[in-house]
């Protein structure tokens, strides 16, 4: 399979909103099903200096899984970065995940110089823990009932991986 992982465009607008209403990957989004393609034209419109998006796309212009980095705009917090993932049911479990969050990361490390790269995931997305642990992230809290989800309010788990710039991951 080939793919090509690049900044978010307009044009991956339409995409991008069938990825969220996929199922398979909209449960274990935060969107809604009434995510419509003007929703993600203006969420991309609206993507400022602190926001880096990219998009995994097939040759033939398929946008099978999004990536975001946002840096906290807090002078404080500068340091910090929080990043969402999802991938195309058919595309998963083939290294798309991995490859988007390792572009998410070499950004964080090498050109933004974030010491904390943190993260929300549903605390049952086994699959998705597993990236992230893969990844250097480490659990840091449980937090109860944030979302709802099929009618259920279901838990989220705070991950963060932690790096001083200049310093090997352990």
């Amino acid at each position: 399979m080939n793919y090509t992982i690049r900044p978010i465009e307009p044009r991956d607008a339409e995409g991008a909103a069938a990825l969220r209403r996929m199922p398979g990957v909209f449960e274990n989004t935060t969107g809604l099903p009434s995510c419509r393609t003007a929703d993600s034209e203006a969420f991309i419109a609206g993507l400022g200096p602190d926001d880096h998006n990219f998009v995994a796309v097939l040759e033939d212009g398929t946008v099978i899984g999004c990536a975001g980095l946002t840096v906290c705009s807090n002078p404080r917090m500068r340091h910090v970065g929080s990043v969402g993932l999802y991938v195309h049911t058919d595309y998963q479990n083939q290294g798309v995940g991995t490859a988007l969050m390792k572009a998410l990361l070499d950004l964080a490390d090498n050109w933004l110089m974030l010491v904390r790269v943190e993260l929300e995931v549903f605390a049952d997305n086994e699959r998705a823990i597993h990236l992230y642990e893969k990844l250097g992230f480490e659990k840091e809290g449980l937090l109860r009932m944030t979302t709802v989800r099929d009618g259920r309010y279901v838990d989220d788990c705070k991950m963060a991986r932690i790096r001083i710039p200049g310093e090997a991951l352990t």
